[in-house]
């Protein structure tokens, strides 16, 4: 069975009857205008945390174009000034979709380039402090919570940094955040540049056209006006008149929970260039909406492709199409027509990701009442921040010092170990049909690093027939560090450290990054063995390049 509409294609063979069946559910239960007035008891009978309060990005693509004229002045007067560097300091639904705007729309002339720290490998913090300019760099510290760890602990560094050799320190600063947060009160202290404040009835993985995705978009002179524009009209082709079988946003939806339902619960992305970071936003949206209760739908981002026999009967692929791209589309059509379900989304031009955002987050939701979750809550990514906390606290991990190589806090095994071999062995013994494995890299994020990651990825995949997945840690800690815990039991980890040369302590804090990323790793491992799953750390030592290899060398 396939279905067309404007920018996206569903091919669904023999699941094309279910995803009917719930359309017409759906237009019975007046699905649609209820979503749009926000009505909770879509996904749940009786009030629910973060459900009734969290339904506000529905109005973003209108309420934030009367916030137009503020986010245009903003970025004009970032060019007016020379700055060469735009910097958000953020995690997860304060840093995705940045990214996604700045690698896709990239910036205009005379405007800043836009970078995103979201990691605490002292590498990758040193990294970007040795080539920013302080006094042509304003950094966007940005927190729906205004308490997020790794946020503050960037900001300290930079901060002081900037107190050192600036006069006026607080005007590199800019805040966004929820109203009346630490965060907030920290910008009145220190006398930051301004606070935006966002929406609070919006979570973090909605929070795209909020401000915390457009206040950066305007920062390098992006055309958040036809973002929001192209929201807008998406919002008007699946408004509560039309039809559930005409929307294309509930079609998708429908197609992405029963699918699930069915057992196709791996949604792999095959992106045109110029798209690659659009399936990492997608990739947050969909694990931590969906992951929890033992259900959810596991997204499969950058896994190298191949022929349609390496994959099993689990999958269902999604084409993100540019202008002009042809392998994306004819790889997912490929494998289509081998009997996997497609779902073709062609973006012609940049701003078309207002309305693509949107349709994924209409959909994700939707997917979400078909599996009977509520999408707007994270129940389990709390529990490996407090057993990081735990790890902090213990002296093992309080022992290692600024100078002092950092080493990964509990057991591991080393690529230069003959264990090696055996442990791999052992850990692939959990391997179970329609499972998947996850590489979990608490590494400095590299251009030849993340290709490493990606070859290991595939490997894996041809080795054992499973979806595979990868992330740099903590990035994905708020991503899909919700599914690993809280979504299908049939996940393996393989977690992967390295040994920084050199600790970086955080100043005001009383720990170094190198403390932090340990104590990440740990409480992950934790809380990964306290949910039953299968987790193996690998050890890259000193060099994790040459770890990398190493363990890519290694039998299967």
């Amino acid at each position: 069975m396939r279905w067309n509409f404007d920018g996206m294609e569903l091919r669904l063979g023999e699941h094309g009857r279910a995803v009917e069946a719930r359309l017409a559910r759906w237009q019975e239960e007046d699905f649609a205008r209820r979503l749009w007035a926000r009505d909770p008891t879509l996904w749940s009978p009786e009030p629910l945390p973060e459900l009734a309060d969290r339904l506000g990005w529905l109005a973003l693509p209108e309420a934030m174009a009367a916030a137009l004229p503020e986010l245009e002045r903003f970025g004009a007067a970032v060019a007016a000034e020379g700055v060469r560097d735009l910097v958000v300091l953020g995690m997860g639904g304060s840093s995705l979709a940045p990214e996604v705007f700045a690698r896709v729309l990239g910036p205009r002339p005379g405007h800043p380039r836009l970078s995103v720290l979201d990691s605490t490998h002292p590498d990758a913090v040193q990294g970007l402090a040795a080539r920013l300019d302080l006094a042509r760099t304003l950094f966007l510290v940005s927190s729906k919570s205004g308490t997020t760890t790794e946020t503050l602990s960037f900001f300290r560094v930079f901060w002081d940094l900037a107190r050192r050799k600036l006069p006026a320190p607080g005007e590199r600063f800019a805040a966004i955040t929820d109203p009346g947060t630490p965060l907030a009160e920290l910008a009145r202290e220190r006398g930051f540049r301004r606070t935006f404040e966002a929406p609070p009835d919006v979570g973090g993985r909605y929070s795209a056209l909020s401000v915390f995705g457009l206040v950066p978009a305007a920062g390098i002179g992006a055309d958040v006006a036809g973002l929001l524009a192209a929201a807008r009209r998406l919002a008007a082709a699946g408004g509560p008149a039309v039809p559930a079988r005409e929307n294309a946003a509930l079609a998708l939806g429908a197609a992405l929970g029963e699918l699930a339902l069915a057992g196709r619960d791996k949604l792999t992305f095959a992106a045109a260039p110029g798209l690659e970071s659009f399936p990492d936003w997608i990739e947050q949206l969909v694990a931590e909406s969906t992951g929890k209760e033992g259900k959810g739908i596991v997204p499969v981002v950058a896994e190298p492709p191949a022929a349609p026999a390496a994959y099993g009967g689990d999958r269902v692929f999604v084409a993100l199409a540019g202008a002009g791209d042809d392998f994306a589309r004819r790889h997912v059509a490929r494998l289509a027509e081998a009997g996997h379900p497609a779902i073709l989304c062609a973006i012609a031009e940049g701003a078309e990701l207002g309305a693509e955002m949107l349709r994924w987050e209409i959909a994700v939701a939707a997917a979400g009442a078909v599996l009977g979750i509520n999408p707007f809550d994270q129940p389990d990514v709390q529990l490996a921040k407090d057993l990081a906390r735990a790890a902090m606290a213990a002296p093992a991990q309080r022992e290692t010092a600024a100078g002092k190589a950092v080493s990964p806090a509990g057991k591991a095994v080393s690529v230069t170990e003959p264990g090696l071999d055996r442990a791999l062995a052992e850990w692939l013994e959990g391997a179970r049909p329609g499972g998947y494995l996850a590489l979990h890299a608490y590494l400095a994020p590299a251009p030849a690093a993340t290709a490493a990651l990606r070859r290991l990825q595939g490997a894996l995949r041809d080795a054992t027939g499973l979806a595979a997945t990868a992330g740099y840690g903590p990035r994905f800690l708020h991503s899909t560090g919700q599914l690993h815990k809280g979504g299908p039991a049939g996940g393996l980890f393989l977690q992967l450290v390295d040994r920084s040369r050199a600790e970086l302590a955080v100043p005001e804090a009383g720990y170094g990054f190198g403390e932090l990323l340990a104590a990440q790793a740990e409480g992950d491992r934790r809380a990964l063995r306290q949910r039953g799953r299968g987790v193996l750390r690998v050890d890259l030592g000193a060099d994790p390049l040459a770890g990398l290899e190493a363990l890519e060398r290694a039998p299967r």
